[in-house]
């Protein structure tokens, strides 16, 4: 059947849109730092960033921009060249991103928990000529330099922007809590404020095409190796305005922004910094957003907006300090990056009070693609909701992607639409692959209802194929999110040699609550199918997460091939396999609940599939 003739190209779901939000809109040709410098021009001395309590006026922060762009531009830094971004959500983050971009240079975000070896992937791959970093990392990227074609070092501190007394105090504290760290001498190293001070306001403006290149942002390389996604000016600033339209009760210059996603990250990009920038809102920069961080914030600061991802609304519902805090600031709650499990939106609508609305996307579609409808619309709890305006989805065979499929029949998503990314850099056959006729294929499993509104059943490589069932892991996981002792669950499929695999389910039990493996199991009876059961649980104290705060099921599947690796191994010396309650394997049946001391995160911890 042809597209035409589709139920997707009848869009059943524009009835679903709240009133006022357009099908289609007249788009404006404005860049990102062109927006920036009507907002400054409209909002000069309203706050635009927060950090740690110090502010900056929009003025302050167009200045510092243009200032920057100046710098980058002594440096040598070209239209057309890359600029490699490596902090954690903070002041000179935002500045050193804009003003990249003001002077047509590419940027290229990075995730300041990665290795050398995936750093140093991305910096030669982009081909930056220029790193901002943190002192805390200006030694190893001095020693990780000669291997890439960064000429130039500029490194910032979380002193740097501080308030009284805090900065007074810094110095005195910063290198003995680790917050800060000298950075030894080398050629074309230079500190952040530094540059600030010695260069003007007044770099050039060179004419930016607005379907120029304006960023790399690199995948997060959960499913294979990490691939930069080039996201143009256009895909940038039409993203920005498509939320714009989405979002109608949020008012230019009216709102706080709660910035907790990591803005390397391509959600983090567009929901806690350009929205901000292009509504004219004060942004609160939290550099580590775990639960205390985020309940500290909202006390402080009353944000009125918040994009989240679903481990930090789960760390919120299951912290102590979530007591004193008063939510009712929120007007509204964004999610994304991973599923919500439904019990979470429910829990935290109920004690907060706030409207939580899923939606879902990719780095390659900059990246929202399908929301809820906010207010007015339907808001089906459990969807990612409905493609937003000018977005096309559909939902289409596994084995040719041609055949579209009826509406609740699982298949392979794929969306078209102004967000869509130009391609792979240096990967044309990755590009082709994934972008056909303008058709961006997700790699993710969804049906769709007679309403339009979207459902995520699993990514293509995590679906479970057990007996010839197909079972999809998050039906699995959001059983087990129900049971009031489960903080977190996470299903994978294990090698059976008569079914081909079984599943098997790692649980993170909440504090102080203890269960085995036959109670679980016995309690999923009533709610899956027998074939669904897991065969194995495992309890942890955490689970792998990516550092936007997404589940890592590769790394659960990674330990599971080593794990019968190790045990097929341990079989061929030994004639037999190891006792399963020993501490190595261990597992529900053993023990209640792990005693190993749960792993802090490191200072710079900082959500959307990838980036």
């Amino acid at each position: 059947m042809a597209y035409e003739d589709s139920i997707y190209y009848k869009k059943p779901w524009l009835k679903s849109y709240e009133p006022g939000v357009p099908a289609t809109i007249n788009y404006e040709e404005i860049t990102m730092p062109d927006i920036l410098d009507r907002t400054a021009a409209k909002y000069p001395d309203k706050a635009a960033l927060i950090f740690q309590g110090y502010s900056i006026t929009y003025r302050q922060m167009k200045d510092m921009v243009d200032r920057f762009a100046a710098c980058l531009t002594d440096f040598g830094v070209k239209q057309g060249d890359a600029v490699a971004i490596l902090l954690p959500n903070m002041i000179p983050q935002v500045i050193a991103y804009y003003a990249t971009l003001r002077i047509g240079a590419i940027t290229v975000l990075n995730n300041p928990l990665y290795s050398d070896r995936e750093l140093e992937h991305q910096f030669n791959d982009s081909g930056s000529k220029v790193l901002v970093t943190l002192d805390l990392l200006g030694n190893r990227m001095i020693d990780l330099r000669p291997k890439t074609k960064v000429r130039q070092i500029v490194y910032t501190s979380i002193g740097d922007y501080l308030p009284f007394p805090k900065s007074l105090l810094f110095p005195l504290v910063g290198k003995k809590k680790k917050m800060a760290a000298d950075v030894k001498a080398a050629t074309d190293v230079y500190r952040w404020k530094d540059c600030i001070a010695k260069y003007g306001p007044n770099p050039p403006r060179p004419k930016i095409g607005f379907e120029d290149v304006a960023m790399y942002q690199y995948t997060g390389g959960t499913t294979g190796v990490s691939k930069g996604c080039m996201l143009t000016h256009a895909n940038l600033s039409k993203q920005i305005q498509q939320a714009e339209a989405w979002f109608q009760r949020f008012k230019k210059g009216d709102e706080i922004c709660l910035g907790a996603l990591p803005i390397f990250h391509v959600f983090g990009m567009t929901g806690a910094m350009n929205i901000s920038v292009h509504m004219g809102w004060t942004d609160v920069l939290i550099p580590r957003p775990q639960p205390p961080q985020l309940l500290e914030a909202i006390r402080k600061f009353r944000p009125t907006f918040a994009a989240l991802v679903p481990t930090m609304y789960i760390g919120m519902l299951n912290h102590p300090d979530l007591k004193k805090t008063d939510m009712s600031c929120i007007k509204g709650a964004f999610s994304g990056s991973a599923p919500l499990p439904v019990e979470v939106i429910h829990e935290f609508e109920r004690l907060t009070g706030a409207v939580i609305v899923e939606g879902f996307g990719m780095t390659e579609t900059t990246p929202v693609v399908h929301v809820n409808p906010f207010g007015g619309g339907v808001r089906k709890v459990g969807s990612v909701g409905v493609p937003i305006s000018d977005t096309e989805a559909r939902i289409v065979d596994l084995e040719t992607g041609l055949i579209d499929l009826p509406v609740n029949t699982p298949g392979e998503l794929i969306v078209r639409g102004p967000q869509v990314m130009k391609g792979y850099l240096h990967m044309p056959d990755e590009t082709a692959n994934t972008i056909r006729n303008g058709w961006c294929f997700t790699g993710d499993i969804a049906v769709m209802d007679e309403d339009g509104y979207f459902f995520i059943v699993d990514r293509k490589k995590d679906m479970i194929i057990s007996g010839g069932f197909n079972i999809y892991p998050r039906d699995i996981d959001e059983v087990f999110y129900e049971h009031p002792k489960i903080q977190e669950a996470c299903s994978i499929g294990i090698p059976d040699p008569k079914r081909g695999e079984n599943v098997k389910l790692f649980v993170v039990l909440k504090e102080g609550e203890t269960a085995t493996q036959e109670e679980l199991i016995e309690y999923a009876k009533t709610k899956l199918a027998t074939y669904k059961l897991p065969s194995e649980i495992e309890f942890r104290a955490e689970l792998p997460k990516s550092t936007v705060g997404k589940v890592l099921r590769k790394e659960l599947k990674a330990k599971r091939g080593e794990s019968s690796r190790r045990l097929n191994e341990c079989k061929r010396i030994t004639g037999r396999l190891p006792n399963r309650r020993s501490p190595r394997f261990f597992s529900a049946a053993s023990s209640n609940k792990p005693q190993a001391p749960r792993q802090e995160n490191p200072p710079l911890s900082p959500f959307v599939k990838g980036g």
